[in-house]
């Protein structure tokens, strides 16, 4: 299963879930969240980490001209947009790099968004990044369209295994795992990453 976390903020914590198995790892460039860091910061991060680890750069709301500078300047390589970015936007940054795009969910999730013009979809809660699940088979409509589907909102290591019985194409996880906004705990990523491997 393919791990995501999200919300990085600090060297140590990046290195760490690399270390641990994690696939992507998620850098938020868009103003007002929490775990902002900036283009130089998440840069300086990524160019540590190793060649087997996506770098994504998660935006909300911004245009495609600024989501390609920001991706270019922190040297990253996948555009997650998380906010309500039109077909067109995506179109375009996808001209360059591979996009994720999120859904905040308020209920069942919708086959349409199947033909959003993204690599892969993920499904979040209605306050993405604030911890709050919802019910996991409202993920179903979408997962049943057989697009790459990322399942997020509210999963940490207590309830890892009803999220991957749904066989999404991956997970993202950023409170889950975390002793404050953008401060990973190493105990809950290493009890997150046992959880993986049968553990």
């Amino acid at each position: 299963m393919r791990v995501k976390i999200c919300g990085l903020t600090r060297l140590e914590d990046a290195l760490l879930a690399e270390s641990l198995g994690a696939w992507a790892l998620g850098f938020v460039l868009a103003p007002g969240s929490r775990r902002r860091v900036s283009p130089e910061g998440a840069r300086e991060i990524a160019e540590a980490l190793g060649p087997f680890v996506v770098r994504v750069g998660v935006f909300r709301d911004q245009g495609p001209e600024e989501v390609l500078r920001l991706m270019e300047r922190a040297h990253l390589q996948v555009a997650q947009l998380h906010g309500h970015e039109p077909p067109e936007w995506a179109e375009r940054v996808g001209e360059f790099f591979p996009v994720i795009k999120a859904f905040s969910l308020e209920g069942p999730a919708r086959p349409e968004w199947a033909d959003y013009p993204a690599s892969a979809l993920l499904l979040d809660s209605r306050n993405p990044g604030s911890g709050q699940g919802y019910p996991r088979d409202w993920a179903r409509p979408l997962l049943e369209t057989g697009k790459r589907v990322i399942l997020a909102g509210g999963i940490g290591p207590g309830n890892l295994e009803e999220v991957l019985a749904l066989s999404p194409y991956g997970v993202d996880l950023a409170s889950g795992v975390e002793e404050a906004p953008g401060i990973k705990s190493e105990a809950k990523l290493r009890a997150l990453f046992a959880r993986m491997m049968g553990g």
